[in-house]
């Protein structure tokens, strides 16, 4: 009786796979590797941090990329994306250490607020920045 209740279980798991894996393909066609995720992350936040850039060095894929960021404190870190999301994989450019599991974030934003106080303050301001020249073109 209990292995039935157990092969229930697993039922809707393998279908939820079989839908992960059609999506997967529909997203291949929108992009082909996470390079190019990867190159959209690194342009969204450059300007909130000393130097980031898509690792030529460690391999990119269709499921992963890795991103090197130095942050305004002088911490460089390597970012490893993936559909998981961003995670530090090395506290310097290009490497990968298998002994650091650090958490995913689901955003850049997220993952940069953790880790430079110095990026949470050049982000904010700019998003304050927005913020007024919006208000002074709704009063326009």
């Amino acid at each position: 009786r209990m292995e039935t209740d157990c092969n229930r279980m697993e039922l809707p798991n393998n279908t939820g796979f079989e839908e992960d894996s059609d999506y997967r393909d529909f997203e291949g066609t929108d992009v082909k590797d996470m390079r190019l995720e990867a190159e959209a992350v690194v342009n969204d936040v450059l300007f909130a941090v000393s130097n980031m850039f898509v690792s030529k060095t460690l391999p990119c894929a269709e499921d992963v990329a890795y991103i090197n960021v130095e942050t305004r404190e002088r911490n460089r870190y390597c970012l490893e994306l993936t559909e998981a999301g961003l995670r530090v994989v090395a506290y310097d450019f290009d490497q990968t250490d298998d002994r650091l599991q650090t958490p995913y974030h689901e955003t850049v934003y997220s993952l940069l607020d953790s880790l430079s106080p110095a990026y949470r303050e050049v982000f904010g301001n700019a998003l304050l920045q927005r913020l007024e020249a919006l208000k002074k073109d709704s009063q326009s």
